[in-house]
């Protein structure tokens, strides 16, 4: 069962490595494989681990201690009014309290984990208690910051001081972004690695070797 496992995984790898010759029904074949075992395993998470614990035990464990969850649940209960044609309409006011709850926990999330930690990183001292090297980090760092923001400062014309300032900034950005894109690739490089360990070494030598010739 484990090579039978193993052979399924196989095909199904080499049916998505099929798209890099063309479009075929191999890999659209898998493609619908894993988006629906995606879609399978993500609704038996959350029914599991989100809606059982924190919905359905509570309220048929102790219903008059947890007797608000009832306007949660009927909040998410009325998403699904929009399959019914005629009050379709009243999914939109469980959709503007889902987003809007959460764009107000994200934007104070984001600001505690994101946007404030990356200011405090920025303001630096000045000071060769770190030496040369800890000082031109830091100068080139404040440059970067600055010449980003004046880049992104549309108020003034970009001529002059403001406009080499911004061309800075773009080189900033370019180095950035440069940067992000490496390493996506190289993240994308490494699941192809794993990949083609597990074709050769799992699939191919594990399936000689369990019909004896190596």
């Amino acid at each position: 069962m484990e090579l039978l496992g193993t052979w399924i995984a196989a095909f199904l790898t080499l049916c998505i490595f099929s798209f890099l010759y063309r479009d075929n029904p191999f890999f659209r074949f898998a493609e619908s494989v894993f988006a629906g075992v995606s879609l399978g395993y993500y609704v038996g998470q959350e029914a599991s681990q989100t809606i059982a614990p924190n919905l359905v035990e509570p309220l048929f464990g102790d219903f008059a201690n947890n007797i608000d969850l009832v306007i949660p649940a009927l909040v998410g209960v009325n998403l699904y009014t929009r399959y019914i044609p005629k009050i379709n309409w009243w999914a939109r006011w469980s959709l503007a309290i889902y987003v809007g709850y959460f764009v107000g926990v994200n934007m104070v999330q984001k600001l505690h984990g994101e946007v404030l930690p990356q200011m405090q990183n920025t303001i630096v001292p000045f000071t060769l208690a770190g030496g040369w090297m800890g000082l031109v980090q830091n100068a080139v760092l404040l440059i970067g910051v600055l010449a980003v923001l004046m880049y992104f400062f549309f108020s003034l014309e970009h001529k002059g001081v403001v406009g080499g300032a911004s061309r800075l900034g773009v080189w900033y950005l370019m180095i950035g972004f440069g940067a992000a894109f490496g390493y996506t690739v190289m993240g994308r490089v490494s699941l192809l690695i794993g990949r083609m360990d597990f074709l050769i070494n799992r699939w191919f030598l594990d399936t000689l070797r369990s019909i004896g010739i190596l």
